[in-house]
């Protein structure tokens, strides 16, 4: 696995980030980890770097500047990684919602199972979902569903933030044109994964809500994904 990275966006985690990058590294020797920070106020940008002399060969840090979307930064991140080596580029929060022990299984339904895009989903067998009221996973559950039926993808989990990536699908979506930068996000890189028609499967995984730090879901964002699926349809058809 020393061809696989796991990016790992960040705004105000000194919560969580120790542990989270000690966790994934727990998992394989070979795991390098790429955090993307947008110039968090409460240092975990300087807490990342602390452990860059632990991990000086496995733990990279790129800084931006402000505050700029869950999106571009992992545009950032995906520019970064296909500048190197790596054939395996995972997406994964800081928060463990996304359980560190999953990175396995993803890795293998892409390095052994022949998958293009493997997605953590938490509603592939059900609803996996732990510590969300209900409110929330019904409008998660519910807006996975409004997906599908708008774009036709057979997903069941068009917004998981929990993703393994080969190289080839990366380098063959044009990052520089993907629009929405929330939760639309997502569904985008996923939607566009489709029309290339490259291999997409769900691997089932339970989803914890953060316990530490705070939520960046915001109206705008959910808004976002709600009008922006439709227009991204809607493009997808007149424009090709």
């Amino acid at each position: 696995m020393t061809d696989t990275i796991v990016i790992i966006p960040t705004y105000n985690e000194i919560e969580n980030i120790e542990a989270i990058i000690r966790a994934v590294f727990s998992q394989s020797d070979a795991i390098h980890i790429l955090v993307v920070d947008d110039n968090s106020p409460d240092s975990t940008g300087m807490k990342v770097n602390e452990l860059q002399k632990e991990f000086p060969k496995r733990l990279f840090l790129e800084v931006r500047k402000v505050k700029s979307g869950l999106g571009t930064a992992y545009i950032h991140g995906f520019k970064w990684c296909l500048k190197r080596n790596y054939q395996y580029i995972f997406e994964m929060d800081a928060d463990f919602s996304h359980d560190p022990k999953d990175l396995i299984r993803l890795h293998h339904a892409c390095h052994i199972e022949g998958a293009d895009l493997a997605i953590g989903s938490r509603y592939a067998t059900g609803v996996n979902v732990v510590n969300w009221p209900m409110s929330r996973v019904l409008m998660s559950y519910f807006a996975s569903h409004y997906v599908r039926v708008i774009t036709g993808m057979k997903i069941h989990d068009t917004t998981a933030g929990f993703v393994c990536y080969k190289r080839t699908v990366l380098e063959a979506l044009n990052l520089d044109k993907i629009k929405f930068i929330g939760y639309a996000f997502q569904i985008e890189m996923k939607f566009k994964t489709y029309l290339k028609k490259f291999k997409i499967v769900e691997v089932p995984v339970i989803f914890t809500d953060r316990t530490l730090g705070e939520s960046k879901l915001s109206s705008g964002i959910i808004s976002e994904a709600i009008f922006g699926v439709i227009s991204m349809k809607l493009k997808s058809i007149f424009i090709k």
